[in-house]
């Protein structure tokens, strides 16, 4: 995948090193060549001095045939606008923009662009963890569904996935064990001490801990 990144600050910069280091061909951009200190010597993609809304050095850096593009400068007006060049002049099929203001995120993820609120996802992440402890309704990034996590023990021990899962309230999807991970199918067996990873309809949550006691 060719991935062109704008900013090299501490995110910039450690989406490029962890896309590059999966053999992703990566190109990241920045205004401020003392940026790129922070990609430590195996990053292996090319660094290009300028902004991510340059044309010419868009094209420098090969945004013809990029795949994605991520603006995640600290500004959003650089991300907003950056982003709307690698979408409408370049055509870029993916492209992702880091926004700080939610308002502001609304209104683009309005006009078609992938949008990334750090105020909005870290508030989420906050709240979750303040209300309920081993709820996330935002790695779904949706108000109606949510992740859960629970605990197999007492009555859930020796049930399979079939006995506990609610269709279209609650569904396993994965279960972290002692010796690893793994993707359940209906028969799967709960163990003691299995954590169970299940998508939960939000409207269905205070149901669903009823039931398994949470």
């Amino acid at each position: 995948m060719y991935v062109i990144i704008v900013g090299c600050g501490r995110v910039g910069s450690e989406l490029a090193k962890l896309l590059s280091s999966e053999g992703h061909d990566v190109v990241i951009m920045d205004k401020n060549p003392n940026s790129f200190d922070r990609l430590g010597q195996t990053f292996n993609g090319l660094s290009l001095v300028g902004n991510g809304f340059d044309l010419n050095l868009l094209k420098q850096a090969g945004i013809e045939k990029a795949d994605v593009f991520c603006a995640v400068t600290n500004g959003d007006n650089t991300n907003l606008v950056s982003a709307q060049v690698a979408k409408k002049i370049f055509k870029v099929s993916k492209v992702i923009a880091r926004v700080y203001d939610p308002q502001r995120a609304h209104i683009y993820a309005a006009l078609g662009l992938d949008i990334i609120s750090g105020t909005m996802l870290f508030a989420a992440m906050l709240r979750d963890k303040i209300i309920e402890s081993r709820f996330s309704s935002y790695l779904i990034e949706t108000k109606e569904l949510g992740v859960l996590e629970i605990e197999a023990k007492n009555s859930l021990v020796g049930k399979t996935i079939q006995d506990i899962n609610l269709p279209g309230e609650f569904l396993v999807v994965a279960i972290r064990r002692l010796d690893g991970v793994i993707i359940p199918d209906p028969n799967t067996v709960l163990k003691a001490k299995d954590m169970l990873m299940a998508a939960v309809k939000v409207a269905s949550l205070k149901k669903i801990k009823e039931k398994f006691n949470i």
